[in-house]
């Protein structure tokens, strides 16, 4: 029932916009604002349950240095969106999944329209769901391929969290694009070559040999 209410919000939100005739440059912007919200009530939002105390979880996770170095390569470093992907890094080091998601989700709430950020966000939620492809997640990577189509941060990201959720085949369907998607010579070609030639072996290998 909240879904429903959900698309009724947004149809309704979308017919006051034509009525009061405004900029059709200001729809994309109402829009991401209403597809974050989506994304925050399917990943929190659970209207039946009663309610209970928050369990955050103690242990530490680490960042693959190499992960990190492929970021870099893929969007830069030093820009607005970054710094809110760093404070999901610190949250992430703490173990605290919940509150990585939550720090890209905020920078989101700023800057609606970062297709590294919505990237994130869907690295970010599927780690809060144990590294499952959750339909938050998956949303957050479609929204930032619609966002950047040309660009092979999202579907290379798509991929990662589909190797991370046990789900190889279509994670080489994501590094495929990827690929295509880099320009000759830039280093995350090879990179992303690299890792896709490994997969590769990878789901040669008999199942009960992974």
């Amino acid at each position: 029932m909240g879904f429903v209410a959900l698309a009724a919000l947004g149809l309704a939100a979308f017919a006051a916009m034509w009525w009061m005739k405004l900029d059709r440059a200001l729809w994309s912007t109402v829009g991401a604002a209403l597809f974050l919200g989506a994304i925050g009530y399917a990943w929190q939002g659970r209207p039946l349950l009663a309610a209970a105390p928050v369990q955050h979880r103690a242990t530490t996770t680490a960042i693959v240095p190499e992960e990190i170095a492929m970021r870099d390569m893929l969007f830069g470093r030093y820009t607005q969106d970054s710094a809110y992907i760093m404070a999901a890094d610190a949250m992430t080091r703490s173990g605290d999944s919940s509150a990585a998601a939550r720090a890209v989700l905020g920078g989101l709430s700023r800057l609606p329209r970062s297709f590294m950020l919505w990237t994130w966000a869907g690295v970010t939620l599927s780690a809060d769901a144990d590294d499952q492809m959750t339909p938050p997640a998956l949303l957050a990577f479609r929204q930032a391929a619609r966002l950047a189509p040309d660009h092979p941060a999202p579907p290379y990201y798509l991929g990662l969290t589909y190797i991370r959720a046990g789900q190889l085949a279509p994670a080489r369907a994501a590094w495929m694009r990827a690929l295509a998607l880099s320009p000759e010579g830039a280093d995350y070609r090879r990179e992303i070559a690299i890792r896709l030639a490994v997969l590769d072996r990878l789901i040669a290998l008999p199942r009960d040999a992974r």
